[in-house]
């Protein structure tokens, strides 16, 4: 599987490469095709590919390509061998062979590799399940710091779910406060948001003890590096610490996005009308430092705070909440965010000062003078915007969502 991954990625680089030499009238479906064969008829390492992998490849670099042209993202590039996720697709459904072992294991046949069991973690339509309208079209083979997961694609028919009656509720995304709803509840991890020197604790969802060892590891890859000399490749030592210091971070990301699917399922089934912020997370995580000529202020403070902003994950959250709303036959809207944490929610003004700290507003109005939650009042601002007409246009969700099954080899007989 590694070696797939790895001719996978090599022949993005090449369809790349051999998109940026040829003129415009030659850049063709066709003639991609072509190429790809010739490649892996020439090179012999890209033969470990599947011929229905190599072509998943070359599909995903035109819908790139089409996504770049609609305006939907940045134009393809490389794929460096570091920063890449390793991962190979396998379009057709009919090579699996999916067997179920027992209540916890599954097996599939992976092509090229043969049979290899995977974590049975959610109900699949095979055997007698399957039928033209609810089956499995395909897979996709990751790899992550964890090991090998594979996550299946599957084609279902389901039933349009009635309107949700359930109440309208705002939600302002917060550091203190993961998430503050309007009706004066909220939703915390029980997790530390930052620490009193400003900067924020990074591994927050990791226990004692795993905080302690991932101190020991850094500490051990620090003294390792001391000895490797500039452009000097890392030695078996350092990568096998760089692996063990990833898999502790992968748990406690894994332990974060469990804590958000649960709570947006939550906040899905009870509410049927969600709003919340049109945030730019990319500007409020922009660094501080400035230039040489004029530094920034508080640099400390502010990359404390950018990393506590993306360890939340808005972006994410708002994503899961868009396509299990509309699951649940609600509705997700977002409004602009600007001016919902000045002002007042009570008498609806805006008096500078009145944001005191993090987590206490305090209206300076002379005929109102209220005090409460920060997170709570811009909450109660979301809502009243959505009310007020000012929501931007529904955020569209995803019909079905699917989780990532560990792979373990097979054992053989």
């Amino acid at each position: 599987m590694d070696d797939q991954a790895h001719a996978a990625r090599t022949m993005w680089n090449c369809l790349h490469a051999w998109w940026a030499m040829l003129p415009k009238d030659k850049r063709t479906l066709a003639a991609a095709d072509a190429a790809i064969r010739q490649a892996r008829k020439e090179i012999g390492f890209l033969a470990v590919l599947p011929a229905q992998a190599a072509q998943a490849v070359l599909k995903t670099y035109f819908q790139a390509w089409r996504n770049c042209w609609e305006g939907r993202a940045g134009a393809p590039d490389f794929k460096a061998r570091v920063r890449s996720v390793m991962s190979v697709d396998i379009p057709q459904g009919r090579d699996l062979q999916i067997a179920r072992v027992n209540r916890r294991w599954g097996m599939v046949n992976i092509p090229k590799v043969g049979r290899v069991k995977f974590r049975w973690t959610r109900d699949l339509p095979v055997g007698k399940k399957a039928n033209v309208g609810n089956r499995i079209t395909g897979a996709r083979l990751i790899k992550d710091e964890l090991g090998w997961h594979i996550a299946f694609r599957i084609t279902t028919l389901e039933a349009r779910p009635a309107p949700h009656q359930g109440p309208e509720v705002g939600i302002d995304a917060g550091v203190n406060i993961p998430l503050a709803l309007s009706d004066h509840s909220h939703k915390d991890h029980g997790r530390p948001p930052r620490l009193l020197d400003g900067t924020s604790d990074r591994d927050k969802w990791l226990n004692k003890d795993e905080k302690a060892k991932l101190l020991r590891l850094e500490q051990q890859a620090a003294r390792l590096k001391q000895h490797r000399k500039p452009g000097q490749r890392s030695s078996n030592r350092l990568r096998a610490v760089y692996d063990r210091i990833g898999k502790l971070r992968a748990k406690a990301k894994r332990r974060a996005t469990d804590w958000q699917h649960k709570t947006t399922t939550r906040l899905a089934r009870t509410y049927g009308v969600i709003v919340v912020e049109h945030l730019d997370i990319a500007n409020m995580t922009r660094s501080a430092r400035g230039t040489v000529e004029e530094p920034g202020k508080n640099v400390r403070q502010k990359a404390g705070l950018n990393r506590s902003i993306s360890q939340e994950a808005w972006g994410r959250t708002v994503t899961m909440l868009a396509y299990k709303t509309a699951r649940f036959g609600g509705t997700l809207h977002k409004v602009p965010a600007a001016g919902t944490s000045q002002r007042c929610s009570v008498c609806g003004v805006t008096t500078p000062g009145s944001r005191e700290s993090q987590a206490v507003f305090v209206c300076k109005n002379p005929d109102c003078g209220w005090s409460g939650n920060a997170d709570w009042n811009a909450a109660r601002n979301v809502l009243y915007l959505y009310r007020m007409g000012h929501a931007l246009v529904p955020a569209a969700g995803r019909a079905v969502v699917r989780r990532a099954r560990r792979v373990k080899p097979a054992t053989a007989k």
